[in-house]
């Protein structure tokens, strides 16, 4: 029995050597003779990579169709791994980086510089601080990181420098005391680690290099290995100072917006919208990347093919107009130069009252955008903060510009009439609390009230609406709402009881009054300002502000547009609108304003305001004023707000210049331009 259980097991491992032996003869046959061309040609290649190629950003252009962003051809030197010494040779790798950051310092162009060590004065290791990059110490932390030199949390520069030494091999550099050309070196190196330098991935290290570094990289190979120039699209300004908050910049992908994008088809090298309309319209933009095939055989052979060509961006258009936004821009800065020693700041902005399109916006001081990143930190620091954008995030008291507001509610409420009469004999008192006027004004009705901004008579008709139903109308209106356009806004604040509850303070009734004159904690952005002042140009319907007016997609040629969108139609009497805008059209005859706007042939209605504020221990008043035009068919809205103007009627000739500038620039021409246009 055990012999014929041993010579079954002997059949079968027989069987079982027969079988793999026939099997490797059957594959070698299959791989030599039958599939000989395939298999020979799958020993030559050793690897295939797809390299993304970058697609240019789409233009921005104005409601006519002008330029304003566009692209211009530049050379960025890029480092290719394909080409450039492999990872585990690291002396290589060095002298061929020195060899460019030699080049780079002798024809003064600007290379990468993102490794945030330096050496301080007496030639020691220091961290970067935020003299050198605002976002230093997010750098260090990355730096320190596991996926960089992998240190601990309280690691100093030092220890950082000393890691990058032996990390990137530079020991030769730094035994003989040439610590600043480890240094340099290293920040190229830690570039390429930072951005998962491969063949997939080329790295750029300088932008933008003149056409003499292009020519000695590409005349001497050998000297400058894997170092290659592209030609690549860079954002260009029709003109670099108009509407810097509007158009926005972009800048290098970071980590945490990869994370989040690079299933969207973005690379850790892509360019991203920073802010304003580059930001808000980014996917459309952005374009299609291409794509190139690169082929590196067993004998380091290397081909390229494109195999996708990149698809530039959608063209945006803009509801903003060239003429007049520089206009606004160049009266703006004018007025706030004009207040004196103060270095006075502030907004304004230009609406069509009947669609909400945004046709100027500007704030005062702005920036180039040329130089955006070159003087960020000195942006940065400057007291008048002109990164900060003021039309849209800057929010004021308004002041005497809340009374129309607070007159269409008191009419369609029933707590005042038309020819409801309170007195003014300055003083009005609120408990144990007196409040103001700025004049004894005598009998004042509403149309009166909103013409001499009779504060007697705001506070009478507070006392009779009470705060929850000003606040109501202030609601309906879009007062301490944001207005829905593109880029970031302020949302503001309605003052009232709801909003002291958050700090646990009492809303007592002087605050109501205090309310019903643009004062206590009422604080409006100028779009909102502007907005509202529409909404009672047009007849009571708010509409959303936007600054795209359309969209025309670079591959159909399709044209999108946005249209206007209404957000409120407000449950008003047209006849209580119109009482309030006979007010307004009495301050711009009779009021302040009235020498200034009689000099322009376009009849306008308006209402100024002033609150005050604290400036080098001096009380001083902000400046605003709401403005449409024209009276009888209202077509624009604006509204401006100047710190430390000292009234309303100071910023008229900003108003009046663009209303002139809008009328002579449409009447014929420009009108018969917009009427046939696509755009």
């Amino acid at each position: 029995m055990g012999r014929i259980y041993k010579s079954s097991r002997t059949i079968l491992a027989v069987i079982l050597v027969v079988a793999t032996i026939l099997g490797f003869g059957y594959k070698l046959y299959d791989v030599q003779i039958v599939n000989n061309e395939f298999y020979a040609a799958q020993n030559n290649t050793v690897k295939t990579y797809k390299v993304p190629l970058k697609a240019a950003g789409g233009d921005i252009v104005d409601r006519n169709g002008s330029p304003l962003v566009t692209n211009r051809q530049g050379n960025s030197v890029v480092l290719n791994a394909a080409y450039f010494p492999s990872a585990d040779n690291n002396d290589e790798r060095n002298a061929v980086i020195l060899n460019l950051i030699r080049l780079f310092t002798k024809n003064g162009e600007e290379y990468v510089h993102n490794l945030p060590l330096k050496l301080d004065n007496s030639g020691k290791p220091a961290f970067f601080t935020k003299e050198d990059d605002e976002k230093f110490e997010s750098m260090i932390k990355a730096m320190k990181g596991k996926d960089a030199f992998n240190l601990q949390a309280y690691a100093t520069a030092q220890n950082c420098f000393d890691a990058m030494i032996e990390e990137y091999g530079l020991e030769a550099y730094a035994e003989n005391g040439d610590y600043k050309t480890a240094l340099e070196i290293g920040n190229i190196r830690y570039e390429l680690t930072s951005l998962l330098f491969s063949v997939s991935n080329p790295v750029t290290i300088a932008d933008d290099v003149s056409s003499k570094t292009v020519a000695e990289i590409k005349e001497n190979y050998d000297y400058y290995e894997g170092a290659d120039v592209q030609v690549v699209a860079y954002r260009e300004y029709a003109d670099s100072k108009l509407a810097p908050h509007i158009l926005g910049t972009v800048r290098k992908i970071n980590a945490e917006e990869y994370a989040e994008l690079k299933d969207k088809g973005y690379g850790i090298t892509d360019e991203i919208g920073e802010s304003g309309i580059e930001a808000a319209m980014e996917q459309y933009l952005r374009g299609i990347p291409g794509e190139k095939t690169v082929t590196i055989d067993v004998d380091g052979n290397v081909t390229e093919e494109i195999t996708k060509e990149p698809a530039q961006g959608d063209t945006i258009v803009l509801t903003i107009e060239k003429g007049l936004q520089k206009i606004a821009q160049t009266r703006l800065e004018k007025t706030c130069r004009g207040v004196d020693y103060y270095n006075s700041t502030g907004a304004v902005v230009v609406e069509n009252c009947n669609n909400g399109e945004i046709l100027a916006a500007a704030s005062y001081p702005a920036y180039d955008l040329n130089d955006y990143y070159k003087k960020y930190n000195k942006l940065l620091k400057n007291k008048n903060n002109p990164l900060y954008n003021r039309f849209a995030m800057g929010t004021y008291a308004p002041g005497s510009t809340f009374k129309p507001m607070m007159a269409v509610a008191g009419l369609q409420e029933g707590a005042i009439q038309e020819y409801t009469t309170f007195e003014c004999n300055k003083f009005f008192k609120v408990s144990d609390m007196e409040f103001k006027c700025t004049d004894y004004h005598g009998g004042e009705n509403v149309r009166t009230a909103i013409r001499d901004s009779c504060n007697i008579f705001f506070y009478n008709t507070a006392q009779r609406l009470g705060i929850e139903k000003m606040n109501l109308y202030g609601s309906m209106f879009g007062l301490g709402e944001k207005t829905g356009v593109e880029i970031p806004e302020a949302k503001g604040v309605l003052a009232g009881p709801e909003y002291r509850k958050k700090f646990d303070m009492v809303w007592r009734p002087g605050d109501t009054v205090q309310a019903a004159i643009g004062q206590s904690e009422n604080l409006f952005t100028p779009l909102q300002l502007c907005n509202y002042c529409a909404t009672v140009a047009n007849g009571g319907t708010r509409y959303q502000m936007h600054f795209v007016k359309s969209r025309i997609s670079n591959s159909t040629g399709v044209v999108n547009e946005t249209g206007s969108n209404a957000v409120k139609t407000l449950e008003v009497s047209p006849g209580n609108i119109d009482i309030v805008r006979e007010g307004m059209r009495l301050v711009a005859t009779q009021g302040g304003p009235s020498d200034v706007f009689d000099a322009i042939d376009t009849p306008v209605a308006c209402k100024t305001g002033t609150s005050q504020v604290e400036e080098r221990g001096a009380i001083r008043n902000n400046g605003f004023l709401i403005t449409f035009a024209p009276y009888n068919n209202p077509e624009i809205s604006v509204a401006s707000a100047i710190e430390l103007a000292g009234s309303g009627s100071s910023t008229a000739r900003i108003t009046s210049s663009i209303i002139d500038y809008y009328y002579s620039h449409n009447s014929n021409e420009s009108k018969a331009q917009q009427e046939s246009t696509l755009l």
